[in-house]
C-alpha cells in the first residue's frame, strides 16, 4: 500500500508553478541559443533578468503557500516559532545574490 501524497502549501497552485518553471526553462534554452549565436551582451543580460524575475514569482508563490498552509499547520502543532525561523532562513537565502 502506497502512502498518500502529502498536501503541501503549493498544492492548489501546483499547475501554475509548473507552467512558470516550464517557461523559465524555455527562456534558459533561449539564452543558450543567444550565446551560441553570439548575440549582443546586453540582450542576453536582459533575458537573464527576465528568468530571475520568473523564478522570483515561483519562489513567492511557494512562500505564500508555505505561510498560508504549512505554517498554519505548524502553529496548530505548537511549532509556530520553528516554522517562522525556517521560513525566514529560506527568505534570507532567496535574498542573497551575487
Amino acid at each position: 500500500m502506497t502512502a498518500p501524497t502529502p498536501i503541501r502549501g503549493y498544492t492548489a497552485s501546483k499547475d501554475q508553478l509548473l507552467a512558470r518553471l516550464r517557461r523559465a526553462q524555455g527562456q534558459v534554452r533561449g539564452i543558450e541559443k543567444m550565446i551560441d549565436e553570439d548575440r549582443y551582451c546586453i540582450d542576453v543580460l536582459t533575458q537573464i533578468s527576465a528568468i530571475q524575475a520568473a523564478l522570483d514569482k515561483v519562489a513567492l508563490g511557494l512562500l505564500d503557500g508555505h505561510a498560508r498552509h504549512c505554517m498554519h499547520e505548524g502553529a496548530a502543532e505548537g511549532r509556530a516559532d520553528e516554522m517562522a525561523t525556517e521560513m525566514m532562513a529560506a527568505v534570507g537565502r532567496l535574498m542573497k545574490r551575487g
